[in-house]
């Protein structure tokens, strides 16, 4: 066994030379590992020279990042493994019942991913070391656990924000790094390096696959299945080392082993913690609930998955001043994070037995569920196809309902258990598949949630995420296989065509408005009902016609080819008489405008936010917007720009004065959009209507506060606080913000800040009851939440104001509310 005492480990990162081909990192960089940052070509540079000069290191890339840097792992085990690494890793998936076939090999799949948040750097520095020391064919101890072991090493998750932490960070260092914390080489510019290019916090999003680098490293994890995966962070300066066993709650289906092994796991890391006297902690803060973080997502898909926090962060720099007087240096983090990696490989491999035997327990086990199967009801075809791609990256396997029959189970619509009818051809997804236990964590309608103080939200059902109906069925419905329909291209079947015409229900349909608006092409809005000889058509559905297009020679050919593209079904029409509702020639039907949009950015706004409203228009509405900082504010031009954009955030830059010149700019028909604390620059003023909702002072059911204990005040903190919990509103589909709508939308609420329903203005979406249909929400939160405002509208002269009090857009995965912005956009008069 290693006994990583101070002075060994020293050695082991400054000082050993494996073998002559192989450079230590040392050697190669040309600096010790932590007197400096390494970007990311160089890191990349040093795990290719390690797999040059080692039979037993192989390299798989697997992608790049939006601004084209590489993504690869590095895998390393003993020489016979290597020769067997394809064999090795079927078995694995025949273990887990994703492959036909019965395995051949027992050997554990260890996954240590590094540098997720671009500005907790340490952690790719350390991997370095870890590679170097995994590589080192004289270190016996290693060696043997490689025997019955395979380890992948992914370097850097998120390169673009480490490059951009790492660049940053090295333009604002001085001939030597100052420990002092007022020092700007500690205080990171906006957005900072944490995110990735579109500015998405990649650790929430393994389940989600909304980025890039998500989509592509989870489409080769899930080829491999390890048995324990580990994620690599840094938390506050102050903060000691974190490590498993994780703090509660823990979701219902992670079993008892993987509760276990986070024991052992601990407990070898602690004894070389003790050994060296670093400072750890263990059962708090970081919980295993929320389903698309690097350590639950693993759990879900049967492996021990397991965050490790150091200190440091954007803040720690290469040096920083403690409170207790000691400098906490890159070159401890990089220590601390090189310890734990060998450690966790230590421990894998003398449990490999075990771990092999749970990892296919977890595989073979029935999911105990009261829901047996999700049955999808929804009609719209583009929320189903959503779904599907959704399904087919986690390779969760689906069907077709064989017939029409009644099940037992919950609504998610109505939110009721009751007898349902499902229909032949409905799309099913059983918990009886080797992915179960993710299908249910995904799938569950409510959330158990044993410990209420838990890091991040409480409820995520892909129902009313994605925003489509299902049935829970309390038995597993028969299904076949599931056979897409091809989308039939639309064609120009004759040359009078009155009118093109087609739906607009989803966002990609009106995402073809702004293709089309690009191409010069005039398009317009129904804003009442109206039917063809073929089709009825609802409020919202757009239209081209040939009298607003005589200027643009062949513009059918262009609507034929962009609905094509987007995979839109257009109809041609060969009249403007409507056989029910309004003609083509009403005043209903309404012009749009291209219009010029501006998004806010930078000091004050949450980068998350930004990110969200950004990847909105760049990836699916495929639309430009400019990007205006917040410090330039005063200087715009507001009239240059029909929509302002401004997500959520602290604006410190609007004061009286501005908030007087965008209330003259909404008057001559601009469109304000504020998205939740951005609204607090705006609420409560004489500019405009919204007003805040305070809590009656005097309550009938007010606490003795002599009989308050200390000891409790972290969950009497959360009896006013809503971490995530899903609420069934009210949605006017009448007015063009709720265009695509059913009369009923579920709203992801992240905050208890609650306003009053305008006196003048359009409360489209309402809160009718502040009890959540899924997830925690504090018990004082619900009565005041009664009839509040969700999403609103203001109009003040030829312009509006709309505020989303709850975010649509909410880390990309909320897709339900997708349109309702697309709305607030591209809709409103």
């Amino acid at each position: 066994m290693i006994r990583l005492s101070l002075v060994v480990l020293s050695a082991l990162i400054f000082n050993q030379s494996y073998a002559q081909t192989t450079q230590s990192p040392k050697e190669y960089l040309g600096y010790t590992l932590g007197t400096r940052f390494t970007n990311h070509f160089k890191i990349i540079d040093y795990v290719e020279q390690v797999a040059e000069t080692n039979e037993n290191v192989t390299l798989v890339s697997y992608g790049e990042t939006y601004e084209h840097r590489p993504l690869m792992v590095a895998i390393i085990s003993s020489k016979e493994n290597m020769a067997q690494l394809e064999e090795i890793r079927k078995s694995n998936l025949q273990r887990a019942g994703m492959e036909e076939g019965s395995p051949t090999k027992n050997i554990p799949i260890v996954w240590l991913s590094y540098n997720v948040h671009g500005n907790e750097a340490s952690s790719s520095e350390a991997m370095m070391q870890t590679l170097y020391t995994l590589a080192n064919k004289q270190n016996k101890d290693v060696q043997e656990w490689l025997e019955n072991t395979v380890v992948i090493l992914d370097p850097c998750i998120n390169p673009d924000g480490r490059d951009r932490y790492v660049n940053w960070y090295n333009q604002t260092l001085g001939v030597q790094a100052n420990p002092n914390l007022d020092s700007r080489e500690h205080h990171e510019l906006w957005p900072g390096g944490r995110q990735n290019h579109y500015v998405f916090d990649l650790n929430r999003d393994w389940a989600w696959q909304t980025q890039k680098e998500s989509e592509q490293r989870i489409a080769l994890y899930n080829k491999w299945l390890p048995h324990v995966h580990v994620d690599y962070h840094e938390q506050y300066v102050e903060n000691p080392y974190y490590f498993a066993p994780a703090a509660k709650p823990y979701h219902n289906v992670i079993t008892a082993w993987q509760g276990e092994f986070q024991r052992l796991i601990g407990e070898n890391h602690a004894k070389y913690f003790d050994d060296n006297g670093w400072l750890y902690f263990t059962k708090e803060s970081f919980d295993l609930l929320y389903p698309s973080y690097g350590d639950t997502y693993p759990t879900f898909n049967g492996a021990i998955g397991m965050t490790y926090e150091q200190a440091g962060h954007s803040r720690g720099g290469l040096e920083a001043l403690l409170q207790n007087g000691d400098t906490l240096k890159l070159t401890d983090r990089v220590a601390h994070h090189y310890t734990t990696g060998i450690s966790t490989v230590e421990v894998a491999s003398k449990n490999a037995s075990k771990l092999i035997s749970e990892f296919e327990s977890f595989y073979n086990t029935p999911v105990k569920n009261k829901y047996k199967s999700y049955v999808i009801t929804e009609k719209n075809e583009q929320k189903i196809e959503t779904l599907i791609t959704l399904l087919d990256k986690q390779k969760i396997t689906y069907g077709k309902v064989n017939a029409d029959k009644k099940v037992e189970g919950f609504n998610f619509s109505t939110g009721v258990e009751a007898s349902t009818t499902v229909h032949k051809g409905n799309l099913v997804v059983s918990v009886n598949q080797p992915k179960g236990v993710l299908v249910s964590v995904l799938f569950e309608p409510n959330t158990v949630v044993k410990d209420s103080v838990t890091y991040d939200i409480t409820a995520w059902s892909l129902p009313y995420s994605l925003g489509f109906s299902a049935i829970a069925s309390t038995t597993d419905v028969s299904s076949s296989a599931w056979q897409s329909i091809p989308f039939t291209k639309n064609t120009l079947t004759s040359a009078k065509v009155y009118a093109f015409v087609w739906e607009g229900t989803s966002t990609q349909e009106v995402a073809l408005v702004g293709s089309l608006q690009s191409k010069g092409i005039n398009v317009r809005v129904a804003d009442e009902p109206f039917s063809t000889k073929s089709k009825s058509y609802q409020r919202g559905s757009f239209l081209v016609l040939k009298a607003d297009n005589k200027h643009l020679k062949g513009y059918e050919k262009l609507v034929i080819e962009e609905g094509n593209n987007k995979t839109i079904s257009i109809a041609q029409v060969p009249t403007g008489f409507s056989v029910q509702g309004k003609d083509f020639g009403s005043s209903s039907m309404r012009l749009l405008e291209r219009p010029e949009v501006a998004v806010i950015g930078g000091d004050g706004v949450s980068p998350t936010a930004f990110g969200e409203v950004w990847y909105y228009f760049d990836q699916v509405m495929n639309y430009q917007v400019a990007i205006i900082r917040t410090e330039y504010l005063s200087h715009m031009d507001v009239w240059d720009y029909d929509v302002l954009v401004f997500p959520n955030g602290y604006y410190s830059t609007i004061d009286e004065g501005k908030r007087k010149e965008l209330k003259r700019w909404v008057s001559d028909g601009g469109k304000l959009i504020l998205l939740e604390n951005a609204i607090r620059s705006f609420v409560d003023t004489d500019q405009f209507g919204l007003v805040t909702s305070y809590e009656d002072e005097e309550e009938d059911d007010e606490e003795d506060p002599s009989q308050e204990v200390y000891a409790n005040r972290e969950r009497k903190g959360i009896e006013e606080h809503i971490p995530g919990a899903i609420y069934k509103t009210k949605m006017d589909n009448t007015h063009p913000l709720g265009f695509g709508y059913d009369n009923q939308y579920f709203t992801l609420k992240r905050s208890s800040k609650k306003y009053l329903l305008l006196e003048n203005g359009w409360n489209v979406t309402v809160l009718p009851s502040g009890k959540p249909v899924a997830g925690f929400a504090g018990h004082k939160t619900r009565k005041e939440l009664n009839n509040t405002l969700v999403f609103g509208v203001e109009k003040i002269g030829s312009g509006s104001v709309v505020y989303f009090v709850d975010d649509p857009l909410f880390r990309a995965f909320w897709q339900s509310g997708f349109k309702v912005f697309a709305n607030a956009v591209f809709l409103l008069p």
